[in-house]
């Protein structure tokens, strides 16, 4: 009990004592007994005569009571001792006499508050908790995958960007900088692992610094997404400009942020280097120079997916050049001339024009579409209208020339044009390219859900028809995991369309209904791990709040859980995923950690985690606050 009781424990047992059930006789005879009636109707005989009528009375209206009470469920009389006459249901005189007699409802006892809040801790509605308990079982579920591959990492590779989790070594394949503690770190705060949260953020702390200084080549695209995205996020997550609630362990956040800020001013050179506004690939850290990628070129996507990180980090430090320098690019490439709004795969740094005529959603192409429409969302305060319009006509040039369906089950799917629009059309379609449901469902409603922006008569036709081509894409996008042996997805489908049909080469489950539609050649079996189609799971759960996204999520995580994790620690990327069993690769890619499971995690979490309408996630999933105005208060 409380000290700070207002009553005593006297007290809660006399009121409970009030409700204790007392018979009708006993009621009856308390009632002689202590009341004054007693006294006084024992002196006088016209008081008994009083008395004996009452009780008279009671038992005629006992035997003779007829109740006029409807009870109807189901449209059929609960009681078979009630007779219906007229508009009236009687019952006999027995039924009556037992229900005069029944008990009445028996109360509550009165409970102390230190009781109270015990009961209220345990109280829940039966339907929501046994559909919600079911995701957060599955969200746990995840959270411990997260931890298998953590440990992995840990025990075997900490420090370097990956894990080999069959050899149990590391290897640096992105430049050295600890690629993997850092593209988890938000994963491990968005999932309240504080343990995880304080090795990655220690680590950072004391390690990051000095390979920031010495460390050589890197390529600015794939740094700055997960190495400098990670860094701006966790610094937001951990507490940084009041963003997030600061129970993490780890360093304090401007730890995260002044690495970040000393990696970007490295990272300048690749744009300061360049004759053109299109930045080189390369950058040496150590040196602080930048050079192109050999042959010269850069890809499309690259060049045009750094600018969420560099303007969320001039808005943190106040120094506009981050974006003035990233935000370059686009604003050369809306001068460029495209097709229906699509563009070639490839730009010259040095001519600053597009290079070759190929034109795909997949490899060196995705991310240039993704970040038109997000980062107009991230900064919708800034005159950058432009970047919606551009988003806008290509949308239109992707229905118009690369959406086709397959036979013989009419799966939608995007393909390419190799050879430009003028050239033949190809039924092929990279894994990557399952960004796109995703990014169309966010471009429809602008992160708030379908049913919202409906009530608030925000969408146009156009959106509602994009909206639609999102929900038949990331369908196709989960037939490319059904119709395989392990559930799991290869890197590169082709469809089967009229005139182009590629035999025997399906995807070995037999039963799946599109096992027809969908052809897997022997040099794209492999699987990476990769994101992107439980990426568009996400985003199309929260938008159209369809619990079949949830399910179909679920279903791919049991894949990897099976086929992909190593018993050592970790999970592996596969070489063909329509054999059973599959051979394991030895490599766990950084982005299984900072995506596949950040996406699966919230996927299966409340909506009000990472709110689609207040973050935007970066092309690594790492998210930043939407800003509402250009300036930071």
């Amino acid at each position: 009990m409380s000290k700070t009781l207002p009553y005593s424990m006297k007290d809660v047992h006399y009121d409970n004592a009030k409700f204790r059930q007392r018979s009708f006789l006993k009621v009856i005879s308390q009632t002689l007994v202590n009341s004054n009636m007693k006294r006084d109707c024992a002196k006088c005989s016209m008081g008994k005569f009083l008395v004996l009528l009452l009780f008279c009375g009671l038992g005629y209206l006992m035997l003779t009571h007829t109740s006029t009470t409807h009870s109807v469920f189901g449209g059929q009389e609960k009681d078979s001792n009630r007779l219906k006459v007229g508009d009236e249901l009687i019952t006999d005189g027995t039924s009556r006499l037992r229900r005069f007699l029944r008990k009445p409802p028996r109360l509550p006892p009165r409970l102390s508050p230190d009781e109270i809040g015990n009961v209220n801790k345990s109280v829940h509605v039966p339907g929501k908790l046994n559909t919600g308990s079911k995701w957060i079982d599955r969200q746990h579920s995840v959270k411990k995958a997260f931890s298998h591959a953590w440990s992995g990492y840990k025990n075997h590779a900490m420090g370097f960007d990956e894990l080999m989790p069959l050899s149990q070594r590391g290897m640096d394949g992105l430049g050295g900088l600890g690629a993997t503690v850092v593209d988890a770190l938000d994963t491990a705060m968005i999932m309240g692992l504080d343990e995880v949260v304080s090795e990655a953020g220690s680590w950072v702390e004391t390690h990051l610094p000095e390979r920031i200084n010495q460390k050589g080549q890197v390529n600015l695209f794939e740094t700055t997404i997960r190495i400098l995205g990670g860094l701006l996020s966790a610094y937001h997550l951990s507490g940084g400009e009041q963003g997030g609630n600061q129970t993490h362990k780890g360093p304090e956040p401007i730890i995260y942020l002044e690495n970040a800020r000393s990696l970007a001013d490295r990272l300048l050179t690749a744009f300061t280097s360049s004759p053109t506004a299109i930045p080189f690939s390369d950058v040496i850290l150590r040196d602080q120079s930048a050079q192109p990628a050999p042959g010269g070129l850069s890809s499309t996507s690259e060049v045009s997916t750094l600018q969420l990180e560099f303007n969320y980090l001039s808005f943190l430090t106040g120094d506009s050049k981050y974006s003035m320098e990233s935000m370059k690019v686009l604003e050369h490439m809306k001068t460029l001339p495209k097709v229906k709004g699509l563009v070639p795969i490839y730009i010259s740094p040095q001519s600053g024009e597009f290079s070759g005529d190929t034109i795909r959603l997949g490899s060196r192409g995705d991310s240039y579409y993704e970040y038109l429409i997000k980062v107009w969302l991230q900064n919708k305060a800034s005159n950058w209208t432009y970047l919606y319009e551009m988003y806008d006509e290509a949308m239109k040039g992707v229905k118009h020339l690369l959406v086709q369906k397959s036979i013989p089950n009419g799966l939608l799917f995007v393909g390419e044009l190799p050879y430009g629009p003028k050239g033949s059309f190809s039924p092929k379609m990279d894994h990557l390219v399952c960004f796109l449901p995703g990014t169309l469902a966010l471009g429809a409603t602008k992160g708030i859900t379908k049913e919202e922006a409906i009530k608030r008569n925000l969408l146009t036709l156009e959106d509602l028809e994009n909206l639609k081509l999102a929900e038949d894409l990331v369908k196709t996008c989960f037939e490319m995991y059904s119709v395989t042996s392990t559930g799991l997805a290869p890197e590169i489908a082709y469809f089967n369309i009229e005139g182009n049909s590629e035999g025997g080469l399906d995807g070995g489950n037999k039963s799946s209904e599109y096992v027809n539609d969908i052809s897997i050649k022997y040099a794209d079996r492999h699987n990476l791990l990769r994101p992107e189609t439980v990426e568009s799971l996400f985003v199309l759960y929260r938008i159209t709040e369809d619990p079949k996204y949830r399910e179909w999520g679920w279903e791919i995580f049991e894949a990897f859980e099976k086929y992909t994790k190593v018993d050592s620690g970790g999970y592996s990327s596969l070489d063909d995923v329509t054999v059973i069993p599959p051979h394991k690769r030895d490599k766990m890619e950084t982005f299984f950690l900072g995506e596949t499971l950040k996406y699966l995690y919230l996927l299966f979490g409340d909506s009000s985690l990472i709110p689609l309408d207040e973050f935007v996630f970066n092309t690594e999933a790492h998210p930043f606050p939407i800003q509402r105005t250009n300036k930071r208060e």
